[in-house]
């Protein structure tokens, strides 16, 4: 039985995860799960699934939870806090993670299962953006498994060589491309968008996610983040990766050889096929998902993202190419931004002038530690903030 660590399994990722797991109850068991505060979801997962282990990382939230599953006679150690969910995603008995905490909160826990050799499903994006070279080193070091769960990374992996880590040129590899829906403003003028509502904004036309991640892909800040973690994932440079768009989500990636030729994964979009490929790879099981008709589908239209109006993607571009601290900038203004935007606090158009200005007014570092990057973080956090008060 293959021990299996849900980080984040209150959300959409990790309750995907579970109906996965659930359907091979012969393969897979529950080690642990963790939340930040939801305490009556992870008790509903922990009757369920009975974990050995459940985190919060909220320290009342685990209060609550530990009573509530003490009167409830479950035997479940419940821990709290970042050490918490560092134990529970390198502790012997784990063999797979499912790394699905969103945000920067997520990168030291990922990069414990990294440094303890686990399986890492990757889908926490902030693991390699805010990190990479630090996490890919933590990769090799600790011998880690690194599957990518994103749909379009995972498209990638499924479309590569088995060998790409040798280098993509080297192995017939011209170049990556990217599919993006263009979320649910694709068509909109930029004078519409400026009257975005965060209700608007978090209903994506294709996929099920949380309000956060719904709001990258409708700025496709997303996919900026994506081409970032595909350039760590697949040892490549920014200028191999096109990004193109593709309303129907059904082609979830491609790869482009020497030769000609294009190599694409294509299915429904429903994030439980890659969360089982990564989870039986290199075999393949039952996910749940229903089959592509492609007769149903009809049509397949791809179109270039215009860079004025995903201003998001143009600066995750260029703080790739910037390098060193640039990407962790451009992340922790986006999340300070976002969350201000769902607040009602700033503008849908006011998000990238926000990440456009913190990355502006702080400098990039490079060979930067661990304890760096999280000062950085926390200093482009700030200013964001300060920003966003002055602007309103």
């Amino acid at each position: 039985m293959i021990g299996v660590t849900v980080l984040g399994a209150t959300g959409s990722i990790g309750i995907s995860t579970l109906d996965v797991v659930a359907r091979h109850p012969d393969k897979y068991r529950i080690v642990a799960l963790t939340a930040n505060r939801d305490v009556e979801g992870l008790y509903r997962q922990c009757r369920q699934h009975a974990p050995e282990y459940a985190v919060m990382a909220d320290g009342d939230a685990a209060c609550r939870l530990e009573r509530r599953l003490k009167d409830a006679g479950l035997s479940i150690d419940v821990l709290t806090g970042v050490e918490g969910l560092e134990h529970v995603a390198s502790m012997a008995g784990v063999d797979y993670v499912m790394a699905a905490i969103v945000g920067a909160a997520g990168l030291l826990p990922t990069l414990a299962a990294a440094r303890a050799g686990k399986r890492v499903l990757l889908a926490n994006k902030e693991a390699l953006v805010v990190s990479g070279a630090l996490f890919m080193q933590a990769v090799e070091q600790g011998g880690a498994e690194i599957l990518p769960i994103d749909s379009e990374h995972n498209a990638v992996f499924q479309c590569m060589p088995a060998d790409f880590r040798r280098g993509l040129e080297r192995v017939g590899v011209s170049r990556i491309l990217l599919t993006a829906s263009g979320g649910p403003f694709r068509t909109l003028s930029l004078d519409q968008l400026r009257d975005v509502t965060p209700d608007q904004a978090c209903a994506h036309p294709n996929w099920e996610m949380g309000r956060k991640i719904s709001v990258d892909s409708a700025t496709m800040m997303n996919k900026g983040l994506e081409v970032i973690e595909a350039c760590w994932l697949f040892h490549t440079t920014p200028d191999r990766i096109k990004v193109v768009l593709h309303p129907q989500s059904v082609i979830h990636s491609m790869v482009a050889y020497a030769d000609g030729s294009v190599l694409a994964q294509l299915g429904n979009p429903d994030m439980r096929t890659p969360i089982a490929h990564a989870l039986a790879w290199p075999e393949r099981i039952e996910s749940g998902v229903a089959p592509l008709d492609l007769f149903e589908v009809a049509r397949l239209d791809f179109e270039p993202p215009s860079l004025e109006r995903f201003a998001c993607l143009r600066l995750a571009y260029e703080a790739i190419e910037a390098g060193g601290t640039s990407p962790a900038i451009l992340n922790a203004a986006n999340e300070i931004a976002v969350a201000a935007f769902l607040r009602g606090k700033l503008g849908f158009t006011d998000i990238p002038w926000v990440i456009g200005s913190v990355l502006e007014t702080l400098p990039g570092r490079h060979d930067a530690d661990l304890e760096t990057l999280l000062a950085v973080d926390g200093e482009a956090r700030r200013r964001a903030e300060q920003l966003i008060r002055e602007r309103v």
